[in-house]
């Protein structure tokens, strides 16, 4: 029996159970302590095998994908995944993939904190979209959530069949519990959960954070280029949890499944974490943020915001993402002769921006941990009025740069649509003032029908100047 989430939690303080394995999209192998020898030997499914144990497959790509992009793994479990009741359908709360409850909206965004509940609500129940685009009918697009919960899931869990969750805590540890292993996810700290893949989310208390979703592919690190063979994400520091199998008999377990944007629920007698055994490299995985090799300028100018790029889901298009997961952690900052925050910039992706703990650099009032900005497809942003005062005119020594702050983005080649929740809920409507105190600092010359400033006329009543020769 599962005894409620202090003895969950106690229980998964012993190594046995939070040990990971270290490698990104490795071939990894591993089976319980409990049941040595319970992988099979140069196959994958024996005519029976060992401890009386089903073999089944789990595949994350096409089998004829090039063997480089081939994803799978063997599971050897206690039942198949296919013993459960049939589904039936089940209110899907605040998720929504219909872009077209409003009207498309291009203003600059910026969401307060997100509040969480007071009352009783799980991962599943806490999950909130935000924004997004495409449809996981059609396998191409991403969906942006905030989830909030208070409790655990007990005797529950879910897995989506429409693409894949990088799920990014803000506040309180997540443990996760998952067909392949059990993994503890602390804020600063991310996971990911690939398709098709059942988990189940226990907390400490009352938790928040941030999910991006893909219906197409799924993350890779990004190639580094003239960087070099090493920096950025390391392999090595991402690590997939070993097997640890529950061999509970449960009156009524529920399974939750995400399909086609609808939630699912089917109800079986048995734990779906009862996996003894596993081998292949379709994995869910956790990577802590404060492990990321950050790569910037020595000489001048601000680099892109791809040279923080821990994760990447590439478009069919070279060098095009459907989604990337990029970070802003703690650095020096050297360069010379330059305006070292990020430059004012229009860009043809879209970018969601969260704040995990700090604040950011670029604007340090009004954006806050657990709230959100969107800058859309060609829509102007870059540092508020202070931030380009105080960079424009301070002394270049190095210095560290966001020290005590975590902030990432979610950023997309896809032209997201905000949701009629998101339009209505925490909305900052002051947001777009924090760039209306930008002076004018322009010192050449006026043109002929150049308005003469007057401040004792007010910004509409200027004069024309006649140009003098």
């Amino acid at each position: 029996m599962r005894h409620g989430l202090v003895s969950t939690w106690k229980r998964c303080t012993d190594a046995i159970w939070l040990s990971y394995l270290s490698g990104f999209g490795n071939e990894f192998s591993s089976e319980d302590p409990r049941c040595p020898g319970a992988l099979p030997v140069r196959q994958n499914n024996p005519q029976k095998c060992a401890y009386g144990l089903y073999t089944e497959q789990l595949s994350g790509s096409a089998f004829t994908a090039p063997r480089e992009s081939n994803k799978r793994s063997w599971l050897y479990r206690i039942r198949p995944s296919v013993l459960h009741h049939p589904f039936k359908k089940m209110e899907r709360g605040l998720i929504t993939h219909n872009w077209d409850e409003t009207d498309p909206n291009p203003n600059q965004m910026r969401w307060h904190p997100f509040d969480l509940p007071k009352k009783k609500q799980d991962f599943v129940q806490g999950l909130t979209t935000i924004c997004g685009a495409g449809d996981p009918r059609g396998r191409n697009g991403v969906c942006v959530y905030v989830y909030t919960c208070t409790t655990s899931m007990t005797d529950r869990c879910l897995y989506n069949s429409d693409g894949d969750f990088l799920i990014v805590p803000q506040q309180g540890a997540l443990l996760v519990t998952t067909e392949f292993g059990k993994m503890k996810v602390d804020p600063n700290e991310i996971c990911v959960i690939q398709q098709g893949m059942r988990f189940s989310v226990d907390i400490e208390g009352p938790s928040r954070g941030y999910i991006l979703e893909v219906f197409d592919g799924h993350f890779t690190l990004p190639n580094l280029g003239p960087i070099g063979a090493n920096g950025l994400a390391n392999p090595r520091d991402f690590l997939t949890p070993v097997a640890c199998y529950e061999d509970r008999e449960v009156k009524n377990f529920t399974v939750v499944n995400k399909y086609q944007g609808h939630l699912f629920s089917a109800d079986q007698g048995h734990s779906p974490f009862d996996v003894v055994a596993w081998h292949g490299n379709y994995t869910p995985y956790k990577y802590n943020l404060s492990s990321f090799v950050t790569v910037n300028t020595v000489s001048v100018d601000h680099m892109d915001p791809s040279i923080f790029t821990v994760l990447t889901c590439q478009s069919t298009k070279p060098g095009v993402a459907i989604a990337d997961f990029v970070i802003f952690p703690p650095r020096w900052g050297v360069a010379d002769k330059t305006f070292r925050p990020p430059y004012y910039h229009r860009n043809c992706m879209s970018e969601f921006m969260g704040l995990i703990y700090g604040s950011y650099e670029a604007k340090e009032e009004g954006f806050r941990p657990g709230g959100a900005t969107l800058h859309s497809m060609m829509t102007p942003h870059g540092p508020d009025a202070d931030c380009f005062e105080k960079a424009s005119n301070c002394d270049l020594k190095p210095q560290r740069v966001a020290e005590g702050t975590m902030a990432f983005m979610f950023e997309t080649s896809l032209s997201m649509a905000v949701t009629k929740w998101a339009n209505e809920n925490k909305v900052d409507d002051k947001y777009f003032s924090c760039w209306q105190p930008l002076k004018r600092h322009f010192t050449g010359p006026r043109g002929e029908d150049e308005i003469d400033d007057d401040d004792s006329l007010g910004p509409s009543h200027g004069r024309k100047k006649k140009k003098t020769k």
